[in-house]
C-alpha cells in the first residue's frame, strides 16, 4: 500500500469526468487500499480516485463506521436541505457553508462486484454527494452562491501566488 499526494485545486484531473471501471481486478483492489491509506493519513472521511490523479469512478469513505468503497457509484435519491461548513482534501484548510440535500442514497459495486447501497442523512449523505461530485469533475466551490464563490476563488488564487494578508 502507498500514500499518494492529494491533487489540489487547479489540477485539471479534478475538473474531468472520471471513467467507469470496466473490471474489478487486482489493480482496483490495490487502488482502493492505497486510497484508504491516503484518506486516513490526510485525515479525511472520503476520497475519490481523481483526488489522487486516477480518473476512475471509485470512492472510499469512513464516517465512523469503518471503511467502505463504491465502484461506479450513482446517486439514486436526495431529499431535504442541510447547510454545513464543508471542507475538501483537494482544497486544504478551507471550509465554506455549503447547502446540500440532507439525505442521499447511492448505489455502486463493492470489491466483489456485487451491487451495494448506502443511504444516510447529514454526514453520510453529504459524503456520498461530495465524492460523486468529484467523479463528475465538480468541486465544492461550485456549490457556493455567486458572491462567496468569487471570494473563494480570489482567496485561492492569492494563496497560489503566495499573496496573503500581512499584518
Amino acid at each position: 500500500m502507498a500514500i499518494f499526494p492529494i491533487r489540489t485545486f487547479g489540477d485539471p484531473v479534478l475538473r474531468a469526468q472520471a471513467d467507469p471501471v470496466v473490471e474489478i481486478d487486482q489493480t482496483i483492489h490495490r487502488l482502493v487500499a492505497d486510497m484508504l491509506e491516503t484518506m486516513y493519513d490526510a485525515p479525511g472521511v472520503g476520497l475519490a480516485a481523481p483526488q489522487i490523479g486516477i480518473s476512475r469512478r471509485v470512492v472510499v469513505f469512513d464516517v465512523g463506521e469503518g471503511p467502505h468503497v463504491l465502484v461506479n457509484p450513482e446517486l439514486l435519491e436526495t431529499e431535504g436541505e442541510w447547510s454545513f461548513d464543508e471542507g475538501c482534501l483537494s482544497v486544504p484548510g478551507h471550509f465554506w457553508p455549503i447547502t446540500r440535500p440532507a439525505f442521499a442514497r447511492a448505489r455502486g459495486l463493492n470489491l466483489e462486484g456485487r451491487s451495494v447501497e448506502y443511504a444516510g442523512d447529514e454526514l453520510l449523505g453529504r459524503v456520498l454527494q461530495h465524492e460523486v461530485d468529484h467523479l463528475n469533475g465538480h468541486l465544492l466551490i461550485e456549490r457556493l452562491d455567486t458572491k462567496p464563490r468569487k471570494q473563494a476563488l480570489r482567496d485561492l488564487r492569492e494563496e497560489a501566488l503566495g499573496l496573503g494578508t500581512y499584518e
